[in-house]
């Protein structure tokens, strides 16, 4: 009889192949994570760089059999690499090819660091620098109803932190970010969460006007009015435009629906957490 197995790492068919959280519930606009997402997405996670004697070379990475990141082969890419440091050049979208990249060489964030993984709990992460780092696209469009899951982590406390913002211009932003003392989410208007922390939370923002709703790691949901902004691209790590606010955070996951997923939230929550442990 065939059945689903949850483990501490990955979601999988009894008896049968893998399955990821877009087989389960499929249709997101953009998703970015460092371990698979969806079955039949033959892609690689993300595009990485390094120098060897200040000469810069890339690779492509991908996903092993259980949908984990191919982390031998990744830090077999670092080994010769100068300081031990590797760049990612392109984060791919497991669903509609909104990839988020950067061209300039500085500005990229680290993936490896010194020669070893950049973790965050135990799992791979992408680690912005707050100084000039940022991820981009200008491809990705949602109309309101929008929602995103996010698993993050700020580094500093007291300082406007941003974790991902809009991408073409000021007025087509959702954003997720960490205002001083509070985490907030703006679509137009702000909707304020729980306190700022440098703990990894899983975020989850519904964008639906005067009904949208956030909440944190599972928590119960707050609702209330995000304003009107449909979302246009997506930047990682700075503002909307990539020209400021950089944010010294981590970044693990980003999944977004162009649709209402508030049904959905609890069983994609826990595939999110099951993979993470971020919260009991």
């Amino acid at each position: 009889m065939l059945g689903f197995g949850l483990g501490l790492n990955k979601w999988r068919r009894v008896g049968g192949g893998f399955v990821g959280l877009l087989d389960l519930y499929p249709n997101a606009a953009a998703a970015y994570s460092l371990r698979k997402l969806r079955a039949a997405y033959s892609g690689s996670a993300v595009r990485v760089r390094k120098e060897v004697s200040s000469v810069s070379s890339e690779t492509d990475i991908g996903f092993l059999a259980d949908g984990s990141l191919d982390t031998v082969s990744l830090l077999a890419f670092a080994s010769d690499a100068d300081s031990g440091d590797v760049f990612v050049v392109t984060w791919y979208d497991q669903s509609l090819s909104n990839d988020a990249t950067q061209s300039t060489a500085a500005a990229q964030p680290k993936i490896v660091s010194g020669g070893s993984l950049v973790t965050e709990n135990g799992k791979p992460a992408v680690d912005f620098d707050g100084v000039d780092d940022y991820l981009r696209n200008t491809d990705l469009i949602s109309n309101q109803p929008t929602t995103h899951h996010l698993v993050a982590k700020a580094n500093n406390i007291g300082i406007l932190t941003r974790f991902t913002d809009g991408g073409v211009n000021s007025s087509s932003r959702n954003s997720i970010y960490q205002n001083v003392s509070s985490f907030q989410y703006f679509s137009g208007n702000n909707l304020t969460g729980d306190l700022e922390n440098t703990n990894q939370n899983l975020h989850y923002y519904l964008v639906n006007g005067v009904s949208s709703e956030i909440a944190i790691n599972g928590a119960a949901a707050l609702t209330g009015d995000s304003g009107g902004y449909d979302l246009n691209g997506i930047t990682f790590g700075a503002r909307w435009d990539g020209a400021a606010q950089f944010s010294d955070v981590i970044i693990q996951e980003l999944i977004i629906y162009p649709s209402d997923q508030s049904s959905n939230r609890t069983a994609i929550e826990t595939n999110i957490n099951t993979f993470y442990s971020i919260y009991p």
